[in-house]
C-alpha cells in the first residue's frame, strides 16, 4: 500500500486556495497515519517521511496567513517529526485537520479540543485566559502587517490578549505579515480577516510564490500596486484592502509627526494610534468596528418585543400565539412553526417598533446599515418582493408618455410597471442562443443605436429610463459602468434600473463587485468628478474633429449619476421569501425624486407589512458585512468544483458537460479570449481579466449543464432530478439545466449532485447497451432534435393604431393596447397552428392582445399591441414546454379585432374601461 499522494503542481487542484489549504491538511493527516503505520511495522520510512515533509513544507506557507493553528503549533509538527514522534504527530495532525475542516474552531468552546494539542498558553488549570471562542462566542482575526521583529510581535499579542473580558461579545486572534504583498494576499486568502493594524517598517514584496497565492496579487489591477514608502504606503495599501474588502476595518500605528497625519489620510482609516498608546485602546476600537456591523436594530428590537407580556386588543388574533394555543383545532401550526415566530408576530409601530412605510427608528437605522453594506446612497426593504420593487421604482421615476428602453426579455413585472406608469416601451434585443434555447443579453450598440434613432427624431428629451437585468438568469452580467458611461455621453440625464433581482452577493466578492450597479455607480460619480476627467474633457470639447472611431465623453457638467437597483435579497442571501431591497445612487433624489418615490412606495406596499420578513433583511445584512466575503467566495469555489467534477469524471462528460463563456458569450463581446473557467488540459481561466475587459461575462456561481447527450430534455430531467433524487433547479431549456449554487450550498451537496449525475449516466449507459438498434435509432434522433432549438425570434414591432406618431422610433402606447383588452367585443380568438401561420405568411396581420409568456424562456415573446410576426409564430409552434401563459389550448391566442384596431387608431375607443385608459 502506498501513502496518498499531494497533487502536483501541474495537476490543477481546487479553485478556492483556502480549500487547497483545507485539502492539504486532510492530506497531512493522511499520510501521518500512514507513517505511524509504517513505522509500527518497521517498514522504510523514506518515502511517508518525505510525503508528510512535503506537506508541512505546504501548509508552512498557507499558515503564515492565518492565526490558527499557529506558528507554535506548527512548529510542534516539524519537531514531532524531527524526532520521530509518530503517534503524537499523528494525534496532533488528525486533531488540527479535524478542527480545520469542520470549522469548529470558529464555532464553539474547544477548550477541551484544543488543551489536547498542548499548545503553549493554553488554559490547563492556571486561570490564564483563553485565546479561542468559548461559549459560542463568534471568532475572527485581525491582521497586523508589521515589518518589526518577533519580540515585539509577541508584545502586541500578549497585550491585547490581556485586554479580554468576560463582557466581550466576540474574541479574535492576531496574524502578523511581513510586506504589503503579503496583506493583499491575506485579506482575500483568509477570509475570517474582519480587522486590519497597519504598523511600521514592513517590506514590499512577499517570499511566498505559491501559485495558488500568487493568483491573489495578479487578480489586481495592473498599476494599481503602491510603490511608495512610510505612512504614504500604508495611504495607498488601505485603498487597496477598501477596494478588495470594504467591510474591513483598518487601522493605522503610526510615530509619524501629528501634522503629516492629521487630515492627510483620506477617510480608509477607522482611527490612528501612536505606539505607545494603550493596548485597550486598541482592542476596545477592534471590538466597536465589529459590533457596529454586528448591530441589527430591527431585528434586535423585535427580540426584545417579544419578550415583553402583551395585551392584544387589535387586529392578529394569531399574535403570541393565543389562537391557536386557546384553541384546539390549530396547534399543530403552533408546534410545526414554534413559539418565537408567533411572539414576534404583531402590527404595533411603537413600544420599541417601527413603520416600514415611514420608519424613523430602529427600521430606519436598519436601511441606513444596509445602505452601507450595499454601497447605496439610500436603501429601502420591500416586503413582497422584487416584482413590487420594480413597480416601485418604475413609477416613482416614470410619467405617463415617457420613453422607457427595455430589455425585451426582462422579468415580467417591468412590462406590467410601464403598463402602471403609462411608459412607451422601446424593447432591445438581447443577441440569441438559439443551439440552447436561451436568449443572451443586450448589446451595448443595439441600445447606442436605439438611443440615436430617438434623438434624430427630437425624441430624446422624452426618453427618461434604461432597464436592464443584471446578472440574468442564466448568469450573464454587464458592465455597468462601462453602459453607462455610453449611454450618459448620448442622454446625460438618463435614469437606470438595474434588476439585480439574482445579483444581490455580487457586492460582496471582489471580481464581481466591479459588475453591480452600485459600484459602478460610485466609480462614475468619482471619475465625474475629478479634476483630471474635466481637463481630459476640456481637451475633448475643444478639438474640432473627433477622430473616426472616437467615442464622445460624458460633459461632467451634465451628467447626473442617476442609479437604482433592486434585488431579490431572498434569491441569493439570507431573507425570509419575498423579502427585497431596492438600492439607490441618485445625485438628486432629495432633490427631484424623494416625494414621488416615498408616494410610490406607499402605493404598493402593505399597510401591514411582515416584521418576519423586516427582520430577517436586517440579519441578512449584518451577516453580509461580516461574513459575505467568505460566503460567496466558498459559493464560486463549489461552483467551480461542479464544473471540475462534470468535465473530468468519464461517466458524466459521456452525457452532460458544462457551458462556458465560449458557449454563452460570442467572441465580439469577450475581447479578453477567456474561452473556460475550466479546462481538463489547461486547467482553470482566470476570471479577473475577463470581468475588467469583456463587455459580457459569466457569473462563476452559476453552472448551465448541456444535457442533449442524454435525450432528455430540460423540463423531463428537472423531474426527475427532483421526483427520484429531491433535487430542486428552477430553469432549464429544451436541452439545458441550470444549477445555482448559494451562500447555503455545502460540500455534500456538491458530491450528491455528482454522485447523481454519475448514477443517471450510468442507467442511461446500461439502458443503450441492451438497446436494440431501432431503440438506438430512437435515442439518437432524439439527441438530434435536442441539439439545435428553433430560432428564437426579436421583438416585431408595436401595431401602428398604439404608435404615437407616424415616425419610424419604434415606441408604443403598451398601456393602451393593456386596458383596450379588457373589452370582450376587442377580442378576437385565432388558432396556434400551421393555417395561422399561412395567413401571416400570406399578408394578414393579427395584433396581440395579451402577454404570452412561454416557460422556458419566461419572459413575453408577446405583449398586448405586437404584431404577431411568422417567426413568432414558428417559434411557438416549435416549442414543446408545457406552460404559456396567456395562451389557452383551447381557446387559441387573444388578438384585437380589425375593429378595435381602427378606434384605438383614432382613440375613439368605445369601452368605458377603455376610456379610463
Amino acid at each position: 500500500m502506498t501513502p496518498p499522494q499531494l497533487t502536483s503542481p501541474h495537476t490543477p487542484g481546487p479553485y478556492s486556495a483556502p480549500q487547497l489549504r483545507l485539502d492539504t491538511w486532510n492530506d497531512l493527516q493522511s499520510r501521518c497515519a500512514w507513517l505511524k503505520e509504517f513505522n509500527r511495522e518497521s517498514r522504510d520510512l523514506t518515502e511517508p517521511r518525505a510525503l508528510v515533509a512535503e506537506s508541512l513544507s505546504r501548509l508552512q506557507v498557507y499558515e503564515a496567513f492565518w492565526a490558527f493553528p499557529g506558528p507554535e503549533r506548527m512548529s510542534k509538527l516539524s519537531e514531532h517529526l524531527d524526532q520521530g514522534a509518530y503517534s503524537d504527530l499523528a494525534h496532533e495532525a488528525r486533531e488540527l485537520a479535524r478542527l480545520l475542516v469542520g470549522d469548529t474552531y470558529r464555532l464553539r468552546d474547544t477548550s477541551h479540543d484544543l488543551a489536547v494539542l498542548s499548545e503553549p498558553g493554553v488554559e490547563s488549570g492556571n486561570g490564564a485566559p483563553h485565546p479561542y471562542p468559548r461559549a459560542g462566542k463568534p471568532y475572527f482575526e485581525v491582521l497586523v502587517v508589521d515589518g518589526t521583529d518577533g519580540y515585539d510581535r509577541d508584545e502586541l499579542r500578549n497585550g491585547l490578549r490581556a485586554c479580554r473580558r468576560e463582557s466581550d461579545e466576540s474574541v479574535y486572534e492576531l496574524v502578523t505579515v511581513p510586506s504589503l504583498e503579503d496583506a493583499l494576499i491575506a485579506v482575500q486568502f483568509n477570509w475570517t480577516i474582519q480587522t486590519v493594524f497597519l504598523r511600521y517598517n514592513y517590506g514590499f514584496h512577499t517570499e511566498h510564490h505559491d501559485p495558488a497565492l500568487r493568483r491573489y496579487l495578479d487578480a489586481l489591477l495592473p498599476g494599481s500596486m503602491p510603490t511608495c514608502f512610510g505612512l504614504e504606503r500604508s495611504v495607498e495599501l488601505a485603498k487597496q484592502i477598501k477596494k478588495l474588502r470594504p467591510e474591513i476595518d483598518i487601522f493605522l500605528v503610526t510615530d509619524a509627526p501629528l501634522d503629516r497625519v492629521a487630515g492627510n489620510l483620506g477617510t480608509n482609516f477607522r482611527r490612528v494610534f501612536y505606539r505607545l498608546e494603550q493596548h485597550m485602546e486598541q482592542h476596545l476600537s477592534i471590538l466597536k468596528g465589529i459590533n457596529a456591523r454586528f448591530e441589527a436594530p430591527f431585528f434586535d428590537a423585535l427580540r426584545k418585543y417579544s419578550a415583553k407580556p402583551t395585551g392584544v386588543f387589535h387586529a392578529l388574533p394569531i399574535a403570541r400565539g393565543k389562537s391557536m394555543s386557546s384553541g384546539h383545532w390549530a396547534r399543530d401550526l403552533l408546534e410545526f412553526y414554534g413559539a418565537n415566530i408567533f411572539m414576534a408576530e404583531t402590527s404595533a409601530t411603537s413600544g420599541g417598533l417601527d413603520s416600514l412605510l415611514q420608519p424613523r427608528g430602529p427600521i430606519k437605522r436598519a436601511q441606513d446599515y444596509t445602505a452601507r453594506a450595499f454601497g447605496a446612497r439610500q436603501s429601502f426593504f420591500v416586503t413582497n418582493g422584487t416584482s413590487t420593487a420594480n413597480k416601485i421604482v418604475a413609477q416613482a421615476m416614470i410619467q405617463p408618455g415617457d420613453i422607457v428602453l427595455v430589455d425585451r426579455d426582462c422579468h415580467k413585472s417591468h412590462h406590467y410597471a410601464l403598463v402602471l406608469a403609462g411608459a412607451m416601451p422601446v424593447y432591445l434585443d438581447s443577441y440569441a442562443l438559439p443551439q440552447y434555447s436561451m436568449y443572451g443579453a443586450v448589446p451595448l450598440e443595439e441600445i447606442e443605436r436605439q438611443l440615436l434613432n430617438l434623438k434624430e427624431a427630437g425624441k430624446l428629451d422624452r426618453v427618461r429610463m434604461l432597464i436592464l437585468t443584471n446578472c440574468t438568469f442564466d448568469g450573464l452580467t454587464y458592465d455597468p459602468e462601462r453602459v453607462m458611461a455610453r449611454v450618459l455621453a448620448i442622454k446625460p440625464d438618463m435614469v437606470f434600473l438595474w434588476d439585480e433581482a439574482w445579483y444581490a452577493y455580487g457586492r460582496f466578492s471582489p471580481a464581481l463587485r466591479r459588475r453591480t450597479a452600485m459600484d459602478a455607480a460610485a466609480r462614475l460619480r468619482t471619475r465625474f468628478r475629478s479634476e483630471a476627467y474635466r481637463a481630459a474633457f476640456a481637451v475633448h470639447a475643444a478639438s474640432p474633429d473627433a477622430e473616426e472611431g472616437e467615442r464622445p465623453m460624458v460633459d461632467p457638467e451634465l451628467a447626473r449619476v442617476r442609479v437604482y437597483a433592486t434585488q431579490s435579497t431572498h434569491k441569493t442571501l439570507t431573507s425570509l421569501r419575498q423579502g427585497s431591497m431596492i438600492h439607490v445612487y441618485d445625485e438628486d433624489f432629495e432633490q427631484k425624486s424623494a416625494d414621488s418615490f416615498h408616494e410610490a412606495f406607499m402605493t404598493h406596499t402593505s399597510t401591514s407589512p411582515n416584521y418576519q420578513i423586516v427582520a430577517s433583511l436586517d440579519v441578512g445584512r449584518r451577516q453580509v458585512e461580516l461574513e459575505g466575503f467568505e460566503m460567496v467566495e466558498q459559493t464560486i469555489g463549489l461552483a467551480m468544483t461542479l464544473r471540475q467534477r462534470v468535465s473530468e469524471h468519464p461517466d458524466i462528460s459521456r452525457f452532460f458537460s458544462v457551458l462556458r463563456p465560449a458557449d454563452m458569450i460570442p467572441p465580439e463581446y469577450r475581447p479578453s479570449g477567456l474561452d473556460f473557467y475550466y479546462d481538463n488540459d489547461h486547467g482553470w481561466g482566470q476570471l479577473d481579466r475577463a470581468y475588467r475587459m469583456d463587455e459580457f461575462t459569466l457569473d462563476p456561481t452559476r453552472v448551465t449543464i448541456y444535457i442533449g447527450a442524454t435525450g432528455m430534455d430540460g423540463d423531463t430531467f428537472r423531474h426527475l432530478l427532483m421526483d427520484k433524487y429531491d433535487i430542486q433547479i428552477n430553469k432549464t431549456s429544451r436541452n439545458t439545466a441550470l444549477f445555482m449554487p448559494n451562500i447555503g450550498t455545502t460540500r455534500g451537496d456538491i458530491a450528491y449532485l455528482v454522485n447523481v449525475l454519475v448514477e443517471i449516466s450510468l442507467d442511461i449507459a446500461d439502458r443503450l447497451s441492451v438497446e436494440s438498434d431501432s431503440g438506438l435509432e430512437r435515442h439518437a434522433t432524439r439527441v438530434e432534435t435536442l441539439i439545435e432549438g428553433p430560432p428564437l425570434p426579436n421583438f416585431s414591432r408595436f401595431h401602428d393604431a398604439f404608435k404615437p406618431d407616424t415616425s419610424p422610433t419604434p415606441e408604443g402606447d403598451l398601456r393602451r393596447a393593456y386596458f383596450l383588452a379588457y373589452d370582450d367585443h376587442n377580442i378576437d380568438l385565432i388558432g396556434l397552428d400551421r393555417e395561422t401561420l399561412a395567413s401571416i405568411e400570406g399578408g394578414q396581420e393579427f395584433v396581440s392582445a395579451a402577454f404570452v409568456t412561454p416557460y422556458p424562456p419566461g419572459f413575453p415573446i408577446l405583449v398586448p399591441g405586437q404584431v404577431l410576426s411568422s417567426e413568432i409564430i414558428a417559434y411557438l409552434l416549435a416549442l414543446d414546454v408545457k406552460e404559456i401563459h396567456g395562451y389557452d389550448p383551447v381557446q387559441g391566442l387573444r388578438v384585437f379585432t380589425p375593429e378595435a384596431l381602427e378606434r384605438a387608431a383614432s382613440f375613439e375607443l368605445n369601452s368605458p374601461t377603455a376610456e379610463r385608459a
